[in-house]
């Protein structure tokens, strides 16, 4: 069982920056592949980013590269998205979600096994 707990998000203006924690439970962490994905109003859940098990490979959805950062630090069980230059359309609720069957990046909601409650980001305009 892995238990993921998002933090870090809240209200921030445009251009601004917010810093996304994601702090996970169990032995598996280091091995799994993690991500990002974001659910605005009425919209599907949406990819935003991915890291592989040693932070050595990454992906990033077209609306985000360039401007957001993903990292992990495995001896803190924790993965992180460094969001700058913030737009008003980046607005969601964001999740981190665990993929135990892979240490590779993954782009695929269905290729995680396990999510976190979900964090609050907001970009006034």
């Amino acid at each position: 069982q892995v238990q993921l707990v998002e933090s870090g998000g809240g209200l921030v203006q445009a251009g601004g920056s917010l810093r996304l924690s994601c702090a996970a439970s169990g032995r598996t962490f280091s091995s799994s592949a993690m991500g990002w994905f974001r659910q605005a109003p009425g919209k599907e859940r949406e990819f935003v980013s991915t890291i592989n098990w040693n932070g050595g490979n990454t992906v990033y959805a077209d609306s985000v590269k360039g401007r957001f950062t993903i990292s992990r630090d495995n001896a803190k069980n924790t993965v992180y998205l460094q969001m700058n230059s913030l737009k008003p359309e980046d607005t969601a609720v964001y999740y981190c979600a665990a993929s135990l069957r892979s240490p590779k990046p993954r782009t695929q909601r269905g290729d995680y096994d396990y999510w976190g409650q979900g964090t609050q980001v907001t970009v006034s305009s």
